[in-house]
């Protein structure tokens, strides 16, 4: 069974100058023995990923990212079971988003700013989709 899960997190401080690049590798080198691909997004000091994969691998990760030193604040935004992947073309996408268009981040949240704390998961998720087909993805690990 394939599931969809969002969440939502902000980095420690201090953040080590090279934390998105050691969490884009640890990802890349460990998504594809783990059957996961996804996105991560990352602005000010919030990430927004997106992991895909089975039920159990997936869980196990999230529950992995938790306890994570170089997390705070996770917050699960959704869980879904999915009938096909929506990233299944990396391993784990980046997108910056110190590129995201502020009008695009005014469509689905009260503010231009990028704050899934804030907005629902379905609006978070929305706006990920969109990023994703308009071609926002920096880095598209495989």
């Amino acid at each position: 069974m394939l599931v969809r899960c969002l969440y939502a997190s902000r980095v420690v401080t201090p953040a080590p100058p090279d934390l998105l690049d050691s969490i884009l590798i640890q990802s890349r080198a460990t998504n594809p023995r783990l059957g996961i691909t996804g996105l991560l997004c990352f602005r000010n000091d919030v990430f927004v990923q997106v992991l895909e994969g089975g039920r159990d691998s997936v869980c196990d990760l999230y529950n992995a990212i938790v306890r994570d030193n170089r997390h705070q604040n996770v917050r699960l935004l959704t869980f879904d079971e999915i009938a096909e992947r929506r990233f299944s073309n990396w391993t784990m996408g980046k997108i910056s988003g110190d590129s995201i268009n502020p009008a695009l981040l005014l469509k689905y949240s009260d503010k231009a700013e990028l704050n899934p704390f804030a907005s629902s998961g379905s609006a978070t998720m929305a706006l990920l989709f969109e990023l994703a087909a308009a071609g926002s993805i920096a880095g598209r690990g495989t």
